[in-house]
């Protein structure tokens, strides 16, 4: 039978992941933002009537919904499971305080080792589940990449002045 502290050095870890994750969820909302403000800058009225210039647009705009849609899953994954739990905050939250005190209180080590496992066990599929989200988002958003710059050449051909960057 494993120590706690070794179960709560192993839950640490992986917690200490997450942040890696988010942080990275943030940069890449600010990458996506500025592809659709530049582009948003760049576009007028009739422009879109242009099947080279509608055509990279509706590309881009896809690729950018999808990858906010992932960015989305991301910042929210599932967080179903640890039914019971005593540790897992998702299944903290459905008891009152004062059951959750009594029954905090009242569990012995063996169940409180083997709730730490399950904790660690389903923080790690959160985690996977994040990953795989932002994964997919910077996939996403590199793809879009190639019709922001064919949209970008074909609007600044169109009103023959260089792309405009910022307001």
């Amino acid at each position: 039978m494993k120590d706690i502290n070794v179960i709560e050095a192993q839950l640490t870890r992986v917690l200490g992941f997450f942040p890696r994750v988010d942080s990275k969820v943030g940069g890449l909302f600010t990458v996506n933002s500025a592809v659709l403000t530049i582009s948003a800058l760049n576009v007028e009225a009739g422009d879109l009537k242009q099947w080279y210039i509608a055509i990279p647009a509706v590309f881009l705009i896809l690729g950018l919904i999808g990858s906010y849609t992932f960015l989305y899953r991301c910042n929210f994954p599932d967080l179903e499971g640890g039914q019971g739990s005593l540790v897992y905050f998702s299944a903290i939250q459905d008891r009152t305080e004062t059951k959750f005190k009594d029954e905090f209180e009242a569990i012995n080590e063996a169940d409180y080792r083997s709730d730490m496992l399950g904790q660690v066990w389903r923080n790690s599929h959160i985690l996977c589940e994040k990953y795989r989200a932002i994964a997919v988002a910077i996939r996403i958003t590199l793809a879009t990449f190639l019709p922001f710059a064919i949209f970008l050449v074909m609007t600044a051909i169109e009103h023959t002045r260089m792309p405009v960057i910022g307001g």
